[in-house]
């Protein structure tokens, strides 16, 4: 038997999923371990491997593909353990990363400063020199000053460089004159150049993620390779790939070179597996994807069976935070997860998150020392988790810990136990709303018309409470609901991208200048194709273009309806198209208008072999009667006696109706009073709201 592994390594919980030749799927779990990230992951594998009756190495030995996903680099950011970089622009233009896009939420508010720029301003180096919009060479490079720039970048103590010239998307001649000077002089110093990895116009954008994927490389270069090698000590001889943000993975060669696309590269999953499990239970392909993890909650959107992509994807706050930049699959966050902790404001209001205990000390019923109340000390207080069942029995819940942290706010606000622990789960329920509205109602999906799929390991806990707020009938928790992000990296491919900045509006537009552009990006996307170890597979190449209406500040991602400009046809083509998708997202279009383009992207897809589905079970539906009954809270200070049900109780076509709780290893799914789970053939669970 040959095996497919998928490893996603969150901020809390270090997620497993094993799949064999026939389909069938193994779960595994351990807590993650930030020290070193290679102790959590072989403790999933670990967890998955003695359901299989295998040894870890027999395991490994027996694994053709590993595709990874880490937070690793999120967390460095956020923790502000990047390496020292040093951040290298044209002379006069010092204050970009400062002062970014210039915008805010409340423009009239000049009590607040702008935030710290990623890069501190002490260790940005202004050089002599400047490239005009045509490419022309307006102040010619000082090499002399360039040298004593090197020369005092090693004299301080900088880890890497970040180079970002102005216009050097249209001529790149200065920024590589400058890398091989400072290649000459520190020949282990790892730099970016902002030409070589993010080709667009918008200064900041260009600046801010050049600045971003220097910062990490010294971190990720050595984390991935020491990965590497970890488990190809320990027997590992197949394929190892890396999850990315593009929404797809790729090898470690590559993301070595440009580690920003391993930010976000877990949630980046989540969709691919939404969408493989919507359309595996015949639920459409506009879905609506909610991530629930230890730390974070994490939703996304599939549009008629595509992924959606934003550049602006921010680092900690909007405006204030630093912009990714990058093309990323559009996954947005907020802290509200299982560790989200519980507290009093000033004015003496309860609030959750974004604070999360994480996994060191972790919530109160961990029993690892936490003392903090949080979503899973209130699941734990209200009776919806089995304190001898965790982890499917191999962690143990303090519950005891759990009503004394949960207690302690109780006491504050001077009421019940029980009805505080409900408030927390209503009050995390309520942020977990309005994300979702965030990247639905306010962008034109009607969530009535979508499916949810829920995943992360506390999706469970309230995804039934959710739903029914927004009205949506059609949720889906998948079997492998507590590992989605890993689940969805065994639907992924390779996937690369290549971007190109070619700004012309439909009314005056250069085909040659198009036409040549996207000639360049297909040219590098094949490039490399041809290096791809092995076969590569069943492969295509997408054209998209991002586009607006003049005026506009947003772009909207546009594909080409043909692969190369030919003709007049072919641009009023391309302009239908963008309206098309105008009139979806915002419910207008101005057909008077011209559309206007910034940049080209071209994506290539690399197809992994993709392995057996899941059997089905044909069953008829019946009722499922629980064996044992518990005491939980659902609002009020008096307890249901509440159906318990364990994942083997189960079988397709099993109907279990509320109140009652399914103990699955990895996860529990409340049900709440009125509502019902049906287990379909596939062993996945349609959830029902009435």
């Amino acid at each position: 038997m040959k095996y497919r592994i998928s490893v996603d390594t969150g901020g809390t919980f270090t997620d497993v999923i094993v799949r064999d030749d026939a389909g069938n799927i193994t779960i595994g779990k351990s807590l993650t371990t930030p020290e070193r990230i290679y102790s959590g992951m072989r403790g999933a594998i670990v967890a998955a491997a003695e359901q299989l009756a295998l040894g870890y190495e027999d395991l490994l030995g027996a694994t053709t593909l590993l595709i990874y996903g880490t937070t690793r680099a999120t967390n460095a950011i956020v923790t502000k353990r990047v390496a020292k970089t040093a951040f290298v622009t044209t002379e006069g233009f010092p204050d970009t990363l400062l002062l970014k896009e210039g915008g805010k939420f409340n423009p009239h508010d000049f009590s607040v400063d702008y935030a710290a720029p990623y890069i501190p301003r002490r260790y940005t180096f202004e050089l002599p020199e400047r490239i005009g919009a045509d490419g022309s060479v307006v102040v010619p490079l000082d090499e002399d000053r360039a040298r004593k720039i090197v020369a005092e970048i090693g004299r301080r103590g900088f880890e890497a460089v970040a180079v970002s010239l102005f216009w050097s998307i249209t001529n790149p001649a200065h920024e590589k004159r400058f890398a091989e000077i400072l290649a000459g002089a520190l020949p282990d110093m790892p730099y970016t150049l902002s030409h070589e990895l993010l080709p667009v116009v918008r200064e900041y954008r260009r600046a801010s993620a050049t600045a971003i994927d220097a910062s990490l490389k010294p971190l990720m270069q050595g984390h991935l390779r020491e990965m590497e090698q970890d488990l190809r000590e320990a027997g590992f001889g197949g394929e190892l790939l890396v999850s990315t943000s593009a929404g797809g993975c790729n090898q470690i060669a590559r993301l070595v070179e440009q580690p920003i696309y391993t930010i976000g590269s877990g949630p980046a999953m989540a969709p691919i597996a939404a969408r493989a499990y919507s359309q595996f239970e015949g639920l459409g392909d506009d879905v609506i994807v909610c991530d629930t993890g230890g730390t974070t909650f994490d939703v996304g959107l599939v549009r008629q069976g595509r992924l959606t992509f934003t550049r602006d994807t921010w680092l900690d706050g909007a405006y204030t935070g630093d912009l990714l930049g990058i093309s990323a699959v559009d996954v947005r966050s907020i802290g509200a997860g299982g560790g989200s902790i519980a507290w009093i404001d000033d004015g003496g209001l309860m609030r959750v998150g974004p604070q999360s205990a994480g996994a060191e000390p972790g919530p109160a019923c961990y029993g690892r020392g936490g003392t903090l109340p949080t979503v899973s000390d209130a699941a734990a207080v209200l009776g919806y988790f089995n304190p001898d069942y965790f982890l499917g029995g191999r962690m143990t819940l303090d519950v005891v810990a759990a009503r004394r942290v949960v207690g302690a706010l109780a006491n504050t606000l001077g009421q019940p136990l029980e009805q505080v622990a409900y408030q927390i789960l209503s009050l995390a329920s309520d942020l977990m709303m309005r994300a979702i509205a965030d990247v639905t109602v306010n962008e034109g999906l009607n969530p009535r018309e979508s499916t949810i799929v829920a995943g992360g390991g506390a999706a469970g806990i309230n995804i039934m409470k959710i739903a029914k707020e927004l009205g949506c009938d059609r949720v889906v928790l998948p079997k492998v609901a507590s590992a989605l992000s890993a689940s969805g990296m065994q639907f992924a491919d390779i996937v690369s991208e290549e971007t190109r900045s070619v700004v012309v509006t439909s009314d005056s537009f250069d085909m040659d200048a198009v036409n040549a552009a996207l000639d360049e990006l297909e040219g590098r996307l094949e490039a490399f194709r041809l290096e791809l170890a092995g076969d590569a597979g069943d492969h295509f190449v997408e054209f998209v273009a991002e586009a607006r209406y003049p005026g506009q500040v947003w772009e909207i991602d546009t594909l080409l309806p043909v692969r190369r400009f030919r003709s007049d046809a072919d641009v009023e083509a391309f302009v239908e198209t963008f309206h098309q998708a105008h009139e979806r997202i915002f419910a207008v279009r101005d057909a008077a208008s011209s559309v206007e383009v910034i940049n080209w992207k071209a994506r290539l897809v690399v197809k992994l072999p993709q392995q057996t589905d899941p059997p089905r079970s044909e069953t008829a539906k019946r009722e499922a009667a629980p064996r044992v009954t518990r005491d939980c809270y659902f609002g009020g200070v008096t307890p249901l006696a509440t159906g318990i049900f364990k994942a083997d109780d189960l079988s397709p076509g099993s109907c279990v109706r509320g109140p009652a709780i399914i103990e699955e290893p990895t996860t529990t799914l409340v049900i709440f009073p009125g509502m019902a789970a049906e287990v379909s053939q596939a062993g996945n669970y349609l959830l029902h709201l009435n």
